[in-house]
């Protein structure tokens, strides 16, 4: 299994000291949170993107994904979110990740509605990540956090650019059972987002392995091959411990479940 961590993490962190980060505490990739107020976005010209490629193959590190908010099944027209998933895509591609991390969004809107304006985007987007070497992955999250949820999605698309993120906080505060998550979403699977809390009514980040969150069980069910990320919070929860000096004893702890 290769490991990684989330910048959500370090908000705002310089990209040289993500990459060396990465590397110090053993992580082989990162998740990079592309947003204005970081610095990684798809605003980026083409001498920075290289840049940023250049910091993290000096230090032996993968960018895995670039982590954005489009919402596939938000309300309203189609334009704008295919052209923020066309910047994700050609950011991604640019920067050499994998995946392009989405979100849901449906908001309260009717579920079948939902699934099926997210199934038309996702799979008008799907022919240029096939293009481009990148592979969307819907997250389960929001409107969707199960994985029975998402699993409508991608199934509905049909197309093997388009897969789903596994955050194993949101199925399980939804109360499906890790054996169910990984059942329906086992045949789209990217890879596995891990994170600890406290319980449902308190998602401040902690440690891995200090809260309630089944990781073992989780990690069990997907194997020993592929990627898992950790995505600690911070940014949402700024009295949380700092992230840096956790991340080598996470990867100690993960690399003990898997």
């Amino acid at each position: 299994m290769k490991y990684a961590f989330s910048t959500l993490g370090v908000p705002g962190m310089p990209v040289p000291d993500v990459a060396r980060l990465a590397a110090e505490c053993g992580y082989q990739g990162v998740e990079l949170r592309v947003h204005p107020e970081e610095p990684v976005h798809p605003g980026l010209v083409s001498h920075e993107r290289r840049a940023v490629v250049e910091e993290f193959a000096r230090e032996g590190v993968e960018i895995l994904t670039v982590a954005g908010y489009a919402r596939v099944a938000e309300a309203g027209d189609d334009e704008p979110v295919y052209e923020e998933l066309h910047r994700l895509l050609y950011l991604a591609a640019d920067l050499g990740a994998s995946y392009v991390r989405v979100f849901p969004g449906g908001g309260d809107q009717d579920p079948a509605e939902a699934d099926a304006t997210a199934a038309r985007r996702l799979g008008a987007a799907a022919e240029i990540a096939a293009d481009l070497g990148v592979r969307i992955l819907v997250e389960t999250h929001d409107s969707h956090r199960t994985g029975a949820d998402v699993a409508r999605i991608v199934g509905a698309v049909g197309h093997k650019h388009v897969g789903a993120l596994w955050d194993v906080m949101h199925p399980w505060s939804a109360g499906e059972r890790p054996t169910a998550t990984h059942a329906v979403l086992a045949p789209y699977l990217g890879y596995v987002q891990v994170k600890d809390v406290a319980s449902t009514d308190d998602p401040t980040p902690l440690a891995l392995g200090a809260g309630v969150l089944p990781l073992a069980e989780c990690l069990a069910l997907v194997g020993d091959e592929g990627w898992v990320s950790w995505e600690y919070e911070k940014r949402w929860h700024p009295g949380a411990a700092e992230l840096p000096p956790l991340l080598a004893a996470g990867r100690e702890h993960l690399s003990t479940l898997a």
